[in-house]
């Protein structure tokens, strides 16, 4: 367990989701999460900044292996430092995810469990809201958030909401959990009243909650607690136990407890909210010109109407359309008319079938160190620029295929070739023939960027032997 102050209200932000239908943008290897979609900041830090008043004590995130260093990252950026961040050796969904969570807290603790990938534009209300589910929590109950609906929407779950808890203001008992429902029966709950959509947000008492699921899903109680047990400490991470956490069944926190148990309440809140599930909720929220068009970056459009238009880098032009979703990445466009966003994941699965690497990585990808951003790429060669933090270093490598060429466009290079240290400025160059044992670090205040040209026969990022990393990466 890792003490903190029981008093304080403890942020356990789930970072788990791929967000394939925000593609070509969002990719498995750097998803919607770490995107800053809906403003300045990304999804997970304007997730963790609106739990930083002083009713919460220091975030713990959930995440996989492939995204820990980038959230890291990313937190630091704007001033905040997890209490943990536990790392998923294997996808099990959100009910073994909290488990663990709870699995790792003090019995007495509360924990807000919130997805990373949810914009909420009205944060007062989302204190509000927050403080009314703690009342709850503190009472003994498993809180889920309901947001008021704003129109028939097939797209969420809904909740019924039963009598008003005693002495629990805004706070209600559960009725019923609804999956998703046709467009007629929205509009039926719409004028009912009572309904709220699931957001998927919940406050939760930690040991009621895993006592709830051990009655309901022993598999996935006993998992988790057998994984905290056996973790292990790698740098500011908690590694679960592989085997331990693989045999969790992979079930949501609905299924698994918060639909069966008898201490399920509803806190009904309007906050702003989006689960940014697709293309369109982003046309939703933006901020739209005289034409109803989203833009963002380098846009011209002409008699173009209602339509979101996101270019990363070149210009993006359109004329004469409307409804659209145009999203233009360096390496992929996408084009869809705006009612069919939700099929954007269709793509996805025929990149993955087909074994292409634009369903899973962009042109540039995130290390611990910095970036890599494949410039140019041909039959024995491969053009990156790298990007190198100050401070950091890659690890002590070699290579037995390729040869590496560095040219220092920016900044100062400390390069290990071999017995040899070379100190590189602006201008100058090291050249790393196969095999040669190398490292490349940053000694600077400042950026280092590097233009490596790569030849060989074999270009793959997995010919590589690490001797050494500051990292843990093996």
């Amino acid at each position: 367990m890792i003490a903190a102050a029981p008093s304080r209200l403890v942020p356990v932000i789930l970072s788990g989701g791929a967000g394939t239908r925000l593609w070509p943008l969002s990719r498995e290897t750097y998803p919607k999460q770490l995107l800053a979609l809906a403003g300045t900041r990304s999804l997970i830090q304007d997730t963790a900044a609106r739990c930083g008043g002083e009713s919460f004590g220091a975030p713990i995130i959930v995440c996989n292996e492939e995204h820990r260093f980038a959230i890291a990252e990313q937190l630091r950026q704007i001033g905040i430092a997890p209490r943990a961040m536990i790392l998923e050796p294997v996808g099990r969904n959100t009910a073994p995810a909290a488990a663990a969570a709870a699995a790792l807290l003090e019995p007495g603790e509360i924990m807000m469990l919130l997805p990373s990938d949810h914009a909420i534009s009205d944060v007062a209300s989302f204190a509000k809201a927050a403080a009314k589910a703690a009342a709850g929590a503190r009472a003994g109950k498993l809180v889920t958030f309901g947001i008021e609906p704003e129109r028939p929407e097939t797209g969420y779950g809904y909740i019924k909401r039963g009598a008003a808890l005693p002495g629990l203001d805004g706070a209600y008992a559960v009725e019923r959990f609804v999956e998703k429902p046709d467009l007629d029966t929205a509009k039926k709950y719409l004028a009912e009243g009572g309904w709220a959509w699931n957001s998927g947000m919940f406050m939760l008492p930690a040991a009621i909650f895993l006592a709830e699921t051990e009655k309901f899903e022993p598999a996935i109680a006993r998992a988790a607690k057998d994984a905290v047990a056996k973790a292990k400490r790698d740098l500011d991470f908690v590694r679960l136990d592989k085997d331990a956490f693989a045999a969790a069944p992979s079930k949501s926190i609905d299924y698994a407890v918060m639909e069966r148990t008898s201490l399920a309440a509803v806190v009904p809140a309007s906050m702003g909210w989006s689960d940014v599930g697709a293309w369109d909720a982003l046309w939703d929220l933006g901020t739209r010109d005289a034409d109803g068009n989203v833009v963002r970056g380098d846009v011209i459009a002409e008699d173009t109407h209602n339509s979101y238009l996101r270019t990363e880098g070149r210009l993006l032009a359109t004329i004469g359309v409307d409804d659209l979703i145009v999203v233009d990445t360096r390496d992929a466009t996408l084009v869809a008319r705006k009612d069919k966003a939700q099929h954007v994941k269709r793509i996805v699965d025929r990149l993955k079938a087909a074994g292409r690497s634009e369903a899973s990585l962009h042109t540039e990808v995130h290390r611990p160190w910095g970036s890599y951003q494949t410039i140019d790429l041909g039959p024995r060669f491969q053009v990156k620029r790298l990007s190198v933090k100050p401070g950091a270093k890659i690890s002590l490598q070699k290579h037995a295929q390729r040869a590496e060429h560095w040219v220092v466009v920016q900044g100062i290079a400390r390069v290990t070739r071999d017995e040899d240290v070379l100190t590189l400025r602006e201008n100058m160059s090291a050249y790393i023939p196969v095999g040669c044992v190398h490292r490349l670090e940053n000694p600077g205040t400042e950026m280092l960027h590097i233009v490596e040209v790569q030849s060989g026969s074999y270009l793959g990022e997995d010919d590589i032997v690490r001797l050494e990393d500051s990292y843990g990466r093996k």
